[in-house]
């Protein structure tokens, strides 16, 4: 025991003083070190946070949700130390819109980001996340962290929107919707481009006589010009970067996490990957020569790039220290686009674009170890708006009242068996969709009536039961159009047209 020094010590080192005021000194002292170990317990509760953002990833990839063709140990991994959603949504089916519910914890048609501004619509004026909305890096920089954005932000891709305009401090990556892994002439990489018409004029596929440039009709589109005015930033600046933006952004990332490890810090890693133009490093895809088909071997080789990538950011966390101590959440943004990446959904229905599930559930996985259980399977359904508002919880300040989201973490330290959520919302144009319990109706694009479905039967959506439950339908469509009066027009329309 350290014995208690009396107060005729401190009296004898400061002559002059008395002994009543050495006495109250001493008791300020053991105060003020009270106070700073408070401080400290406080601080030591409120976690690091790493939000990893996959693009274009679909639900039925990884190993944690039934991937068998890609192994992803790592993201695999993350599962198994935390908690891996069966039934996790996004708020729309696609990366702009969906990363702007994400980043404000708010259905983003609330504030008119319905549709996905892509190419040149990304430079137009007023184009991006409105100015009067808070986002979670403002929120969290209040309140004392660290703040970084790594990778793609297609929010804005001008200065009033730029990254470090919206609450983050530090920005590494690029502002549109894509961006060519490495630059040209792609060496070192094989690169899969969507063409019009092959090189004779014809349909189907073509690969050039090196191996490294396949060219395919089959959507009948062209790649688009993801690199116009869209260079790779550092903060404001274009910088030549060389490595692959995988990497780039990995390196980024861990870099981050060294340099802010003695405070709080919030990280939002998004990674291009996989999202189109599919571009495959030759190591990668020397792991799968396994699958013939060599669309589906590039994809492949960039999903395992994208879980090496988490691996060292994981990896980092460890070195560090800090993985006790940090909040780490993964998800896609959105479903995915099958046809174009071969990014698989399965069991679910629909792809990116689309508000069956395919296109809106989302692999999701979060760990929080001590606090988290882990290796739960989680089959309540949750959003990404509930993310944001479990961000927020754990950082120990105040939910906003404005949130569409609620703090899952007492539903989930230990899990209690109540609903995460009741009801979720989605409007794209004449598309719409409304989750309530196990019900689901659904209004595609290809038509104008509802349709019904039973997810807890059905999570395929095979069998539509509207015309069976006619009074359900009527229902639950008064309660979307009871949300759907409470959110904004569109502030602009899908690309190269005016809003509706």
């Amino acid at each position: 025991m350290t014995p208690h020094l009396p107060c005729r010590s401190l009296e004898n080192e400061v002559p002059g003083l008395g002994p009543t005021l050495a006495a109250w000194l001493l008791v300020g002292a053991a105060l003020g070190t009270a106070l700073l170990r408070q401080a400290a317990a406080a601080e030591a509760g409120r976690p690091n946070i790493v939000l990893i953002v996959a693009d274009d990833l679909g639900y039925g990839e990884l190993g944690c949700y039934g991937g068998r063709e890609i192994p992803t140990p790592h993201l695999d991994q993350l599962a198994r130390e935390g908690v891996c959603f069966t039934c996790g949504y996004v708020t729309a089916p696609f990366c702009a819109a969906s990363r702007a519910g994400l980043l404000t914890g708010r259905y983003p048609t609330r504030f008119g980001f319905e549709f996905n501004p892509i190419g040149a619509q990304n430079a137009a004026p007023g184009v991006g996340l409105p100015l009067d909305e808070r986002t979670l890096a403002d929120r969290l920089r209040d309140a004392g962290y660290a703040t970084s954005l790594v990778g793609k932000w297609h929010l804005g891709g001008t200065p009033p929107f730029h990254p470090q305009r919206r609450g983050f401090d530090a920005f590494f990556g690029f502002l549109h919707e894509g961006h060519f892994y490495v630059p040209p002439p792609w060496e070192g990489h094989v690169t899969w481009l969507r063409r019009r018409s092959l090189p004779d004029g014809g349909q189907g596929r073509w690969r050039s006589p090196d191996g490294r440039v396949i060219w395919s009709t089959h959507l009948g589109t062209t790649e688009p010009p993801y690199d116009a005015d869209n260079p790779i930033l550092a903060g404001s600046q274009p910088v030549d970067e060389r490595e692959n933006l995988t990497d780039a952004f990995t390196r980024q990332a861990c870099a981050f996490i060294r340099r802010h490890q003695s405070q709080p810090f919030f990280l939002c890693l998004a990674y291009s990957a996989v999202h189109s133009p599919m571009q495959a490093a030759e190591a990668y895809l020397a792991r799968f020569p396994q699958i013939d088909d060599i669309h589906r071997r590039v994809f492949a080789a960039m999903l395992a790039h994208l879980d090496d990538g988490v691996g060292r950011v994981l990896a980092t966390l460890k070195e560090c220290g800090l993985a006790e101590r940090t909040l780490v959440l993964f998800l896609s943004d959105n479903g995915g686009p099958t046809r174009e990446l071969t990014s698989r959904n399965s069991p679910l229905r629909g792809e990116k674009g689309q508000l069956w599930e395919g296109g809106i559930r989302v692999p999701m996985l979060l760990c929080w170890p001590g606090r988290l259980p882990r290796g739960h399977i989680e089959p309540r359904w949750a959003s990404a708006l509930d993310l944001t508002a479990t961000m927020l919880a754990a950082a120990g300040g105040p939910l906003p009242e404005a949130l569409d989201g609620a703090d899952l973490l007492p539903h989930l330290a230990p899990p209690d068996g109540q609903p995460l959520r009741r009801q979720h919302y989605w409007r794209v144009g004449p598309q719409a969709a409304y989750r309530e319990g196990d019900w689901k109706i659904v209004r595609p694009r290809a038509a104008g009536r509802w349709q019904l479905y039973d997810l807890a039967a059905d999570p395929g959506e095979t069998q539509d039961l509207a015309a069976a439950q006619p009074e359900r339908v009527t229902m639950l469509e008064a309660a979307w159009q009871a949300l759907d009066a409470q959110m904004a027009a569109p502030r602009w329309g899908p690309a190269g047209r005016d809003p509706p």
